[in-house]
């Protein structure tokens, strides 16, 4: 059976490569990916659609699928304060879900962060926590969330801070073992592909996939 999925986020680091995946899998017939700006991909399975994600008006009709892969996530220093960002990580993802969940999808999938916690002293890591928190309360058969360490991958914009910190953990990730394998950078490749695995188990209820389970995954 072919099934119709939807992916929000699909012009990130992570997304891109997923979308990807899902437009050369056999299980999906149909790709949606809703977008802010419209990006030059052409493919026959795709239908992309530009929506306001501050208006849930503007996307509510569109979402109707079998699985819902949300990609979204931005840095504070990109979105340019504290509320912007938690409007990209906290407040569209779950008003997305929630449409989702009213228009029947039955698996949703999000990109969250190592260390998310809604009680964490740090902003960045407790507005992933607090995301986390809402979709737990939302009636999706499954609901999959994958908590990744440092990401990487070629991005589009350079991040110099962020580069330093890609070399750092390569040179260190020879030591983290046992417990602080979760703490290994991880390829985007791998985490699309395996957000891609998940969804096809048709699993049941909420689960939480760490950074070094999401390796573990994929070498299987």
């Amino acid at each position: 059976m072919t099934k119709t999925a939807i992916i929000i986020g699909g012009t990130g680091l992570t997304g891109t490569r997923l979308l990807k995946i899902l437009l050369t899998s056999d299980i999906y017939d149909r790709v949606i990916s809703l977008v802010r700006s419209d990006i030059k991909i052409s493919h026959p399975k795709l239908e992309q659609y530009v929506v306001d994600f501050d208006n849930p008006e503007s996307y509510e009709s569109l979402i109707e699928g079998n699985d819902m892969f949300c990609c979204l996530g931005t840095t504070i220093k990109k979105a340019g304060s504290q509320s912007a960002f938690q409007k990209v990580d906290l407040e569209y993802p779950v008003q997305l879900a929630k449409v989702a969940a009213t228009n029947g999808v039955k698996q949703f999938s999000m990109i969250s962060s190592l260390g998310a916690n809604p009680n964490s002293g740090n902003f960045y890591l407790r507005t992933k926590g607090k995301c986390e928190e809402e979709l737990r309360k939302l009636g999706f058969q499954s609901t999959s969330i994958f908590r990744p360490s440092l990401l990487v991958g070629n991005r589009k914009e350079f991040r110099l801070r962020e580069k330093i910190g890609e070399i750092l953990m390569r040179l260190l990730s020879i030591f983290m073992i046992g417990g602080l394998r979760k703490y290994r950078a991880i390829k985007v490749q791998t985490v699309a592909y395996v957000m891609y695995q998940i969804a096809q188990k048709n699993t049941v209820g909420y689960h939480i996939y760490e950074s070094d389970e999401i390796e573990k995954i994929a070498s299987v």
